[in-house]
């Protein structure tokens, strides 16, 4: 399985790359037909086998067969993707080409339309969810500064590192001077019980 990939992709691929781009080099035109020929017959290839792989991998030797039929379209003694497409895909290309391009041009103006209105839907969940965004950013600036009281708001300003309430302040020193006056009459007291 993994031999007929690198099969594919060194001789299907690599190798007709490298003579597509010697002939454009070269500006041949018989091997610009040539290699044309190949890589429509490739591209048809490749689609045929998306499809053939689902149902005939389990087949004897289908990988085998699949490698020898590239190597048969490469050969030049076989000229095999020259005689598939000048008995097979020219007269039937050329017999639908009126309806393969109708076909393309209702694709074409098909995907516009739906690609601009996907990305009109696109921008517009973008810009409603912007916008929740923002809001929902907003309340919570705004709660938080709701949840601040004057004092908080005067702490972040650095006012109350000087101030401190006058609350806190009388009690402190109403609790302290009472053990000082206590204290300095009952030595009041007993110094005068001394002399």
């Amino acid at each position: 399985f993994s031999y007929y990939f690198f099969c594919r992709l060194i001789f299907g691929t690599l190798y007709p790359a490298y003579y597509s781009y010697k002939a454009v080099k070269s500006k041949d035109i018989k091997e610009y037909v040539k290699w044309m020929m190949y890589w429509i017959i490739f591209a048809l290839f490749t689609t045929a086998e998306t499809f053939t792989d689902i149902f005939l991998c389990w087949f004897p030797f289908y990988y085998e067969l699949k490698i020898a039929f590239v190597a048969w379209l490469l050969s030049p003694y076989t000229k095999g993707s020259s005689l598939l497409y000048r008995k097979f895909v020219h007269p039937t290309l050329s017999s639908k080409e009126k309806e393969i391009d109708d076909c393309l041009v209702q694709a074409k103006d098909r995907s516009y339309d739906a690609l601009v209105h996907f990305g009109k839907r696109g921008l517009n969940v973008a810009a409603t969810a912007a916008v929740m965004a923002a809001s929902k950013g907003q309340g919570a600036l705004s709660e938080r500064l709701r949840s601040f009281s004057m004092q908080d708001l005067s702490t972040i300003r650095g006012d109350s590192s000087s101030t401190v309430p006058p609350s806190v302040t009388v009690r402190t020193s109403s609790k302290q001077s009472q053990p000082k006056a206590s204290r300095s009459a009952s030595e009041g007291t007993g110094s005068s019980g001394k002399c």
